[in-house]
């Protein structure tokens, strides 16, 4: 077996760190069950709308950003092409 130089070089840490996560992740979707949210509006008060709605915000979040960077992207010959102008 292969001696790794860091913990999370080994695929099976990264792997029990996925499954810790998702584990988290249920408990606390779960926990608004049993927590007085305080809602505002009536869609706030439906069972794991906080989750869902962070979910689909970093997904909108995601997709602007590659939409940004295809809007915004420059050559790989960018600086080289500016310096043949001075």
């Amino acid at each position: 077996m292969k001696p790794y130089e860091h913990w999370l070089d080994d695929p099976r840490n990264v792997k029990r760190l996925w499954y810790a996560f998702l584990v988290v992740l249920a408990l606390t979707v779960i926990a608004g069950l049993f927590v007085d949210l305080h809602p505002h509006f009536a869609i706030e008060s439906w069972f794991g709308f906080y989750a869902a709605y962070g979910f689909i915000t970093c997904l909108l979040m995601i997709v602007g950003a590659k939409a940004l960077g295809l809007l915004i992207k420059r050559t790989d010959r960018y600086y080289q092409d500016d310096e043949r102008h001075d």
